[in-house]
């Protein structure tokens, strides 16, 4: 039975969430423990970090951004540049990258910094693609691992220190105490937590034709790189109180470009619009723990006070586990065209990941779906 945090809409079904004595989520007790921060002593400790990696003789970048294109790169670009830096943008290009996407993309060029942009050999791409959704059920697997991968890699090509990433997602959405309140991201995080779901890079090789000289952009370099060159990658969001609604706001101000309406599966138009693969992996995650995209932004917003927990139990059945027939108003047939997988065999391979102790099942134990392909979940009154 599906047990719910009485502070927001979270699930006890998400990996590594758990509710305590008071059925409250981890997430939401790390939220309320912002308060106790001395955030003005944080700041002075990032410009102390970022002072110390600024290069003193102007020979090579002050550090490295990794950016997307989204809300939050745009918001950490916009907040290195306040604080004096010279950051280098690297993009690992996304998978099945949207008009509104290069739209962003073309937006942080303009904020006046110099961009490299690094696009993985698409063939074997659209075929990691087609193995993670296959093997572990996540479309988004190269693109999880290379967001990662790629702009430690260009740390070690250029010589630059230092890394700026954005929000610990342990700390934002719920994970093991440790991690949460880690400031550094290093391999053992990236193993942990990138998203690699215990498909290992190298369990690839052999796979579709792929050697290991296809996987060069999805490798994290050796000890003995990092350690010549000294990279350390931080989170920015421990310095700098976190929030992606805020982060939309002075992103926009910048020339960030939301979309014309809520996206699929969300309840909100400013994040996730690069990638028209987006709506496949949220909809799997519906599959495996009974929640998706919509629950994660209602959590956000409900732990901020924006949003009363009513209303967010009334957004995440209105949004959330939508089967996605379209997502950024590219259809489910076309986003699936390249890996050279029809409609009928997805829904086979959703059936197989579907987690049917959480969905409503006729006598004979097949999964009911409406005239939509739409689920039911057990228990749904639960989350009131």
């Amino acid at each position: 039975m599906l047990r719910y945090c009485k502070n927001c809409v979270m699930p006890d079904t998400k990996p590594d969430l758990v509710l305590d004595e008071q059925g409250i989520c981890n997430a939401c007790r790390s939220y309320e423990r912002r308060v106790a921060i001395d955030w003005e002593k944080r700041r002075l400790e990032l410009i102390e970090i970022l002072d110390k990696f600024r290069s003193k003789d102007n020979s090579t970048w002050d550090c490295i951004v990794p950016v997307s294109g989204g809300k939050d790169s745009t918001y950490q670009v916009i907040r290195m540049l306040q604080l004096g830096m010279n950051p280098l943008c690297v993009t690992a290009t996304t998978c099945d990258l949207s008009e509104i996407g290069r739209k962003n993309i073309e937006n942080i060029k303009r904020l006046g910094v110099d961009y490299v942009e690094f696009s993985p050999n698409k063939h074997i791409r659209r075929k990691l693609n087609k193995i993670g959704l296959i093997q572990v059920g996540d479309i988004s697997w190269p693109e999880h691992v290379g967001i990662f991968t790629i702009p430690v890699r260009a740390a070690v090509e250029y010589g630059v220190k230092l890394i700026v990433w954005g929000e610990n997602s342990q700390n934002e959405y719920g994970g093991p105490a440790t991690a949460a309140e880690h400031n550094v991201l290093n391999r053992r995080w990236l193993e942990e937590f990138g998203g690699l779901l215990g498909m290992r890079v190298s369990d690839l090789i052999g796979m579709e034709g792929i050697t290991q000289r296809h996987l060069i952009p999805y490798s994290y370099p050796s000890d003995a790189e990092l350690a010549r060159v000294g990279v350390t990658g931080i989170f920015l969001g421990y310095y700098l109180p976190w929030d992606g609604y805020s982060n939309a706001l002075l992103a926009q101000a910048h020339g960030f470009t939301t979309y014309h309406s809520t996206i699929e599966g969300s309840v909100v138009n400013y994040e996730n619009l690069d990638n028209h693969q987006t709506g496949i992996h949220d909809y799997f995650k519906f599959l495996k723990f009974g929640f998706g995209r919509a629950t994660d932004i209602a959590c956000l917003h409900t732990r901020r006070g924006r949003i009363t927990r009513e209303d967010a139990v009334e957004l995440v059945k209105i949004h959330d586990g939508k089967f996605p027939w379209t997502y950024l108003g590219k259809s489910l047939q076309d986003i699936l065209e390249p890996l050279e997988l029809s409609v009928d065999e997805f829904i086979k391979i959703c059936d197989q990941f579907t987690n049917k102790k959480l969905f409503v099942k006729d006598a004979n134990g097949r999964l009911v779906k409406d005239r939509f392909g739409n689920l039911t979940k057990l228990n749904n009154d639960n989350l009131n």
